[in-house]
């Protein structure tokens, strides 16, 4: 993934399961650019690090219940329910602690699907945790299990050729399913040694999925699919960190093993007599992945408040991949080791099946900045480069676009891309700390981009390609500011402002059948140019109790889905408010709270489809209202109102 996620401290593998319920969550960090010198796994494009809760010195517990759902916009479907809490303390003071968790979401589904009147969007998830912790003098040793089951309906899908795509309408035949289960594990154990700490986390996890979905999006059987998703992972990370006056180290090493197995099967105009019916796609594949790195950054003041910051990862990466063609074939499965692969990049027709290869990539990865410090505040530029690994495409349908890549390039995969980032920016507080203001620029230059062009085929329903598209540039800025304007008033705002634009083609991306202007004048997926809000937090105290209310607004700016910028997502206002009442119970509160307060429609994808309606207009035009001819786009849940009590100690 380009932007990497790591929860206490172990990467996870694939973007599959990434997204889930943050219970019992201590901290978020949200890091930009390259990284891969102070931690394990490199990434170009950021990481998103997540540290669940760990077991306290003291007895705890948490305990919250709340309820939620579309209160106030009838036609829509039913409520939600979440019940969650923790207990954590000591087995044997200051020496062994615990910590258990548990979790349940019940979701009747929020939307309503108007093929037949049902509630859409219903889910069940359960979530199990636990942590001991050891402590043994300078050893330090805590272990996490964390056990995650949720299944429910397929995605909300509206096709925009069929229903306006500012309204939550759909209608769909399949309500399709979803279900994951996922153990994940991490053993991290600290020792304070010498001038520093030695830190190893030693992480595991286990994931297994399988989907249905309506892909048409509309009422009539004309494309759904199934897939199943099996994957497992270990990775260990070594580092010791020294911490002195003038020099921070950190340096380590960090191995990662993942296997991986895909399989997706698809229906298509299930609408026509058997007879003229397609038949039935099967195919994916299976993949072995191998990574090894080794890193170090130091922070160096030099000279007082000014420090050099350098750091350097070597990193290698072998995977070794069997793929089966998606196309009509007799039934088989990837996952379960019954789908046939071909030999060579050009089978004879006889043998149009898949391939088997492996590819071997290293590379060196550095950074290089400045810091300096002064009164509560610092300004800061570096530049680091990372390397995002090359790969194999699972869902080749189109065999022979995929054979002329393969001409072109003389390889089976998609190669690397190598990510350029430049930034200066500063942080500064007052020395009362009421005020504090961040504020950044920076460029990132990408060379070989990495994209699944999407595109709508008659045949076989949507084509994925993973090519290597373009080089490109990004450029951007952003600000954010927190004020306390009163002992009772806290005031935030944001701003973010992008340019982004290709600097040449490797690929045509506008599906005209020719690399000219006309690619180069599209814009980047999933790139707002502007995004600004403002917040306040409010505290009012009323003898021995207290209400808390949070307000915050957000704007996003729409932003391309697509490579061929036929699919979209429009822009979005958010408003989001809590009003908690502190009773004068210790550790007793109540909340009533809204989210998406303005009813705004956005969709987790807008990718095209051959199958359309009459708002279709059969014409290719980026970014129009209406599109060519029909899209699948799993809607995201419009006003949220709900209430909440949370008891804590």
């Amino acid at each position: 993934p380009t932007v990497g996620v790591f929860v206490d401290g172990v990467y996870l593998g694939i973007n599959a399961g990434v997204v889930f319920d943050l219970f019992d969550l201590e901290s978020v960090e949200i890091l930009r650019g390259p990284q891969g010198v102070l931690f394990g796994r490199n990434v170009t494009g950021g990481a998103v690090v997540l540290n669940t809760g760990n077991p306290t010195e003291d007895f705890r517990g948490k305990f919250r219940a709340a309820v939620d759902g579309p209160l106030l916009d009838g036609g829509r479907g039913g409520a939600n329910y979440t019940v969650s809490g923790t207990i954590s303390g000591p087995i044997v003071e200051d020496v062994l602690l615990f910590k258990l968790g548990a979790y349940y979401n019940k979701d009747e589904g929020y939307f309503t699907n108007l093929f037949d009147g049902s509630n859409h969007g219903e889910a069940d998830t359960k979530i199990l945790r636990g942590a001991l912790e050891g402590r043994f003098g300078d050893l330090m040793i805590r272990a996490k299990l964390d056990y995650f089951e949720s299944d429910g309906d397929g995605p909300s899908a509206q096709n925009r050729g069929i229903f306006d795509r500012d309204s939550f309408d759909f209608a769909i035949d399949e309500p399709g399913f979803y279900a994951n289960e996922i153990w994940t594990g991490s053993l991290t154990a600290e020792w304070d040694i010498g001038p520093g700490t030695l830190t190893n986390i030693f992480g595991y996890r286990d994931y297994t999925a399988s989907t249905r979905g309506d892909i048409d999006a509309t009422p009539v059987f004309l494309f759904h699919s199934n897939t199943t998703t099996e994957q497992d992972q270990i990775s260990n990370e070594l580092r010791y960190a020294i911490a002195t006056d003038m020099l921070d180290l950190t340096f380590g090493g960090f191995y990662f093993d993942q296997s991986l197995a895909y399989d997706e099967s698809r229906e298509l105009r299930r609408d026509l007599p058997p007879a003229n019916r397609p038949p039935v796609f099967f195919g994916g594949g299976r993949q072995t992945h191998e990574v090894i790195g080794v890193f170090a950054n130091a922070q160096w003041e030099f000279v007082p408040s000014l420090s050099l910051i350098a750091g350097i990862r070597w990193n290698q990466e072998t995977k070794d991949a069997a793929v089966t063609y998606i196309t009509p074939r007799a039934p088989c499965s990837v996952v379960a080791g019954t789908c046939p692969t071909g030999t060579a990049p050009f089978n004879p027709a006889t043998e149009t099946n898949g391939f088997t290869d492996d590819v071997r990539f290293r590379n060196v990865s550095p950074k290089l900045g400045l810091q300096y410090e002064f009164a509560n505040s610092q300004i800061y530029g570096h530049w680091s480069r990372g390397f995002r690994s090359g790969g194999y495409n699972f869902r080749i349908t189109n065999v022979p676009v995929f054979n002329r890549a393969v001409a072109a390039t003389g390889n089976l995969f998609f190669d690397e891309e190598q990510v350029d980032s430049y930034e200066i920016g500063g942080k500064f507080q007052t020395q009362d700390g009421s005020f504090t203001l961040n504020v950044a620029g920076y460029v990132t230059k990408i060379g070989d981009l990495q994209r699944e062009v999407n595109l709508a085929d008659p045949g076989a329903g949507v084509v994925q390609n993973i090519l290597n598209t373009a080089d490109a540039t990004i450029k951007g800025f952003e600000a954010e500011a927190r004020m306390r304007v009163s002992d009772s008033l806290i005031v935030t705002a944001n701003l973010g402002l992008i340019d982004d634009k290709y600097d040449s083609i490797l690929f045509d991306i506008s599906g005209d059948g020719l690399i000219n202007d006309t690619d180069l004048a599209l814009r980047i997926p999933r790139v707002p140019e502007v995004t600004w809000g403002m917040g306040l937090v409010h505290e009012l105290l009323l003898g021995d109790s207290e209400i808390l209310t949070r307000v915050n607004y957000q704007y996003r700016d729409e932003f391309a889905f697509t490579d061929d910028n036929l699919g979209f997502i429009q822009d979005a206002s958010n408003l989001e408010a809590n009003i908690t009442w502190v009773t004068p119970l210790e550790g007793l509160s109540f909340s009533v709270y809204g989210r998406n307060l303005f009813d705004e429609v956005q969709a987790g994808g807008d990718t095209q489809v051959p199958f359309g309606g009459p708002n279709s207009t059969g014409v290719r035009r980026p970014f129009a209202d209406n599109p060519t001819q029909g899209t699948f786009s799993p809607l995201q849940r419009g006003r949220n109102v709900g209430i909440e009590a949370l008891f804590e100690f």
